[in-house]
């Protein structure tokens, strides 16, 4: 561990890509980063997180609210909020209404969508409506991913999409290949410090490229595993699984810098010489 824990690794070093095509799907492509995918990140929130925001570890990544996507998006976070109840929710307001805003100054995740614009999760005492503060009963940290866990559901269902996106990012785009066809490529890799835009630069500490958060024993292809299903299909998902595997087992040319060494995760079975 560095000497200082909140140390990042520069944005800029060696990846290993696959790319290969969405066996259920001929007109997909997927591109991966596997230098993210099998790297040993996990969530810390709670758990040495330093937040977004000097002095508010408490909220994470969680400050500046959560920008939707698109309508589908807001739609289904939307359905969600009907099922809160108050023990899940600390901030409800009254009528459970009000719990969006338009952000004037927006500089949310560069994501390539038209989305909706500004609109965004409201920000309460600087953090997110749905960010349960310490020392809530129902427990701290976001209300919709308790009522997720209460249920029986996967948070993906409940929260918006950056939410549970996060860390990974998805690019998509239509290419024209030389002899005429016509792909959709999927890619991808790590939701870094320059996928937030602009104003990823200015973040107090960002995870992603902290080793005090590459500390999982398994690799992010596999805790991610439901949601990078949701981004690429049961298929293109289980191709991109045993790829990694399969890099794992050779031996990854270009592991992440932030996760130790060698990279101590295992997919089936430990990489060799780990």
């Amino acid at each position: 561990m560095p000497e200082d824990p909140l140390s990042e690794v520069g944005l800029d070093f060696t990846r290993e890509w696959v790319e290969f095509p969405d066996p259920a799907d001929p007109a997909h492509v997927v591109r991966a980063d596997l230098t993210w995918l099998t790297s040993a990140w996990t969530c810390i929130f709670g758990r040495g997180c330093a937040g977004v925001v000097e002095g508010r570890a408490d909220d994470g990544c969680c400050s500046h609210g959560a920008f939707f996507t698109d309508e589908d998006d807001l739609a289904r976070v939307t359905a969600s909020v009907a099922d809160l109840t108050d023990e899940d929710w600390q901030l409800a307001p009254v009528g459970r209404v009000a719990w969006t805003e338009e952000d004037g100054a927006h500089d949310g995740p560069a994501d390539g969508d038209e989305g909706t614009g500004a609109l965004r999760t409201r920000v309460v005492d600087g953090a997110c409506v749905f960010l349960n503060r310490p020392g809530f009963p129902g427990g701290a940290g976001c209300a919709l991913h308790r009522m997720a866990l209460r249920t029986g559901v996967h948070p993906l269902t409940t929260k918006p999409d950056v939410c549970w996106q996060l860390p990974v990012r998805r690019e998509q785009e239509h290419v024209e290949r030389p002899d005429g066809t016509r792909v959709l490529v999927s890619t991808i890799g790590e939701f870094d410090r320059r996928s937030w835009g602009p104003g990823g630069a200015d973040l107090h500490w960002w995870c992603t490229g902290a080793p005090l958060a590459h500390v999982s024993p398994e690799p992010l292809v596999e805790t991610y595993a439901p949601e990078l299903t949701e981004l690429l299909g049961e298929a293109a998902f289980a191709e991109l699984r045993r790829l990694a595997e399969l890099r794992l087992d050779q031996g990854l040319l270009a592991p992440h810098p932030a996760s130790p060494a060698p990279v101590p995760v295992e997919l089936h079975r430990r990489r060799p010489g780990a």
